[in-house]
């Protein structure tokens, strides 16, 4: 029991750091001289703008920002609320509470990408942006779907987990 409990909250702190990283770090869109994020757009990693509403997606950027800093700040949430059901819960109840905000935080993180998904082209295409268009996606756009497969998993295995002694 004392392993599974290790590999749970193992589990569940790895899912945070990998929407942390793919929340702050500069890489969801990269090519040869230049990365972009939900945050700037950094060329020769120096010479960083600041995405402001002057572009003309703007608002799906600020979805995107919404979204993956909620499904962060909830899986932290779940994380501490885990904890304490864990002493506050009765021997054979679920932890129901736990993967409600924790299937939460995985439906932030999937809106959040999605969304980058479906206008990333219109993103880079706007005025200012034109030199982005040629490029790939980063490993923080696909850390953040990874985290959207590391919290549904977590999320349904709180859902089936009951509290032993």
């Amino acid at each position: 029991m004392l392993i599974l409990l290790a590999f749970i909250i193992v589990f569940h702190i790895t899912s945070a750091a990998l929407l942390f990283i793919s929340t702050i770090d500069n890489a969801w869109w990269v090519g040869k001289d230049f990365s972009t994020d939900v945050w700037k757009v950094c060329i020769n990693i120096t010479n960083c703008t600041v995405i402001n509403e002057k572009n003309s997606e703007y608002q799906s950027v600020q979805a995107v920002q919404a979204t993956m800093i909620l499904s962060t700040i909830l899986c932290c949430v779940a994380f501490l609320v885990f904890i304490l059901q864990l002493f506050r819960l009765k021997q054979g109840e679920r932890f129901v509470l736990t993967s409600t905000i924790q299937l939460l935080s995985c439906l932030c993180v999937m809106m959040a990408a999605s969304i980058y998904t479906n206008r990333h082209e219109d993103l880079h295409r706007s005025v200012g942006y034109e030199f982005v268009v040629s490029g790939q996606y980063g490993y923080s756009f696909i850390l953040a779907w990874i985290a959207f497969a590391f919290t549904l998993i977590s999320g349904v295995m709180y859902l089936v987990l009951r509290k032993r002694k």
